[in-house]
């Protein structure tokens, strides 16, 4: 039981802590390297030729947030947000 009370409580605060974790910036060495942008209408596409209109974080499958959140943890930078209009270049649609 105690197992339990305290996988339930660590859980618990991990989603705290990714509600209050920072927006990864454009700058950010793992993020600049992957082409990430907050606002994926700003992508660069003579750059990233892969990229095409629709795709976001939102609809990507390492996004972690919640569907109508601003933002949300991705898988790819931890600690972090990024915006569910973002995109980088490990984008990888959502069945």
């Amino acid at each position: 039981m105690f197992t339990f009370l305290f996988v339930a409580c660590a859980a618990s605060a991990t989603g705290l802590a990714q509600a209050d974790a920072p927006l990864v910036a454009e700058s950010d060495g793992q993020a600049a390297s992957l082409g990430y942008r907050a606002d994926a209408s700003k992508v660069d596409k003579a750059k990233y030729p892969r990229f095409a209109s629709g795709q976001q974080c939102a609809n990507c499958t390492l996004y972690q947030g919640k569907a109508e959140a601003k933002s949300g943890p991705c898988s790819i930078f931890a600690g972090k947000q990024v915006a569910a209009i973002g995109w980088c270049s490990a984008y990888n649609k959502k069945a």
